[in-house]
């Protein structure tokens, strides 16, 4: 399930990408699909390991060319472990809601791109987020636990964007049809397990089905619903051809462990010094 447009973003194949928050790689196959090289970022080590484990067996069935390059590192997007003008497109998708110096990740951000370059950053869209924390408190959880520490709306993300530099262009919301089931999801107990209540798990099949079939119907649905119910915003943005850059670190902090694995037989973990 993309939140990202493809075809928006512009990527093209041979493009280098970095999936900032990749989680379980949903952006990340898609690019690799497209013939990108891909850098997939994360911190949780265990996501990383799944895309790691993923990978190889997306190569075997086809679906994108073992020779294309595919890291996989643990890093901080506040600090991130990249030289300057290091990508032609970046993905932030879902991770600047749980980063407290949201400041500093688009500082970052405009700085590993290169000039000419196109950042597409998702965030959870203002009104169904403000519904899901006034439902319940444990669904934003605590910042200490990765838990969401702000609600945005469009404009506070794009006086962002060109604080940091960048040149902010189209937007876009995508998901209505996921909002109600979050709603639903906080009302009955958002740690709960799925099939602990039945109206949860119905609605859960009815968006798999979804995903996998993409019935006319519910597209058309969600394609109305989008404008108002669309649970991600997604905007896209510019990097000036004149762009200037902090001085920033180029490596990761010393003792900072990186788990890289390239489209090969034998991944490689290194440890920075």
């Amino acid at each position: 399930m993309l939140t990202v447009d493809y075809d928006r973003f512009g990527l093209r194949a041979e493009d280098r990408l970095l999936d900032l928050g990749c989680g379980f790689g949903r952006h990340t196959y898609e690019a690799l699909v497209r013939g990108a090289d891909v850098v997939s970022c994360d911190m949780s080590l265990a996501e990383l390991e799944s895309i790691g484990n993923t990978a190889p067996l997306l190569i075997d069935d086809g679906l994108f060319d073992a020779e294309l390059s595919h890291t996989l590192v643990q890093g901080d997007g506040t600090a991130l472990p990249f030289a300057d003008d290091s990508f032609d497109k970046v993905i932030a998708s879902e991770v600047l809601e749980h980063v407290v110096d949201d400041d500093a990740a688009f500082s970052e951000l405009l700085r590993v791109l290169k000039p000419g370059g196109v950042l597409a950053v998702t965030v959870p869209a203002w009104l169904p987020e403000k519904i899901c924390w006034k439902i319940s408190s444990d669904y934003h959880a605590p910042a200490a636990v990765g838990g969401h520490v702000r609600i945005y709306t469009e404009k506070e993300v794009r006086q962002k964007l060109r604080a940091a530099g960048f040149n902010p262009t189209v937007s876009h919301r995508t998901h209505a049809l996921h909002s109600p089931y979050w709603w639903l999801r906080c009302a009955v107990g958002v740690n709960n397990e799925i099939e602990d209540n039945f109206s949860v798990r119905i609605y859960h099949k009815l968006l798999e089905w979804d995903i996998v079939k993409a019935p006319w119907l519910t597209r058309t649905a969600e394609r109305i619903l989008n404008p108002v119910l669309g649970k991600s915003l997604v905007v896209y943005a510019d990097v000036p051809v004149n762009a200037e850059v902090s001085d920033t670190a180029e490596t990761p902090a010393a003792g900072e462990e990186l788990l890289v694995h390239h489209s090969s037989p034998t991944p490689e973990v290194v440890r920075a010094t």
